[in-house]
């Protein structure tokens, strides 16, 4: 394996042992994993190395700032994701987050299924699109979600197996 996933699976085990014990992932982890990302990759392989890694750190944090910005991840996930990028490139990021994502989402669904919720979910989803159509109102959908607490996990509990795969199907 070359040193670049070397270098992420690194940032992601020192990423994921604090994550599933704290819930946060420290900017000391973070940061220092973008910041040696593109050291290694400007020394390794000069101006283009320094583009190719601050492209993959911008693409990382940017994409998942957007998650962020509607509450689907914490803050820690937005900077981790700038050192995948910085690490492992535009692509290889992308794929990365699409796996977690996956990831996260069966994680979800057995959650739901071990803890019960999964039919009274649905049915307040059910309730509420009735509502909007029958009252022609978006009331039933504000008062669904001002009721329902969000599922929440370590989100690298799906961003570690989503990282393998990645890297196993590059």
């Amino acid at each position: 394996m070359p040193v670049e996933i070397w270098g992420c699976f690194i940032l992601l085990a020192a990423a994921f042992i604090t994550d599933v014990r704290t819930m946060k992932i420290p900017n000391a982890i973070t940061i220092s994993g973008t910041v040696f990302g593109i050291i290694y990759h400007g020394i390794a392989s000069g101006a283009a190395g320094l583009i190719f890694a601050v492209k993959g750190a911008a693409v990382g944090f940017g994409v998942m700032a957007a998650l962020y910005a509607v509450r689907a991840v914490g803050g820690g996930d937005v900077k981790l994701f700038a050192g995948i990028g910085a690490w492992v490139g535009v692509p290889l990021t992308l794929s990365v987050l699409m796996y977690s994502i996956l990831a996260a989402g069966c994680i979800g669904v057995l959650i739901l299924i071990f803890r019960r919720e999964a039919v009274r979910r649905l049915g307040g989803i059910l309730r509420s699109v009735l509502g909007v159509i029958l009252l022609r109102s978006i009331s039933p959908i504000q008062s669904l979600a001002a009721q329902d607490k969000p599922l929440t996990f370590p989100f690298m509990l799906a961003v570690l197996p989503g990282a393998i795969l990645a890297v196993y199907y590059f």
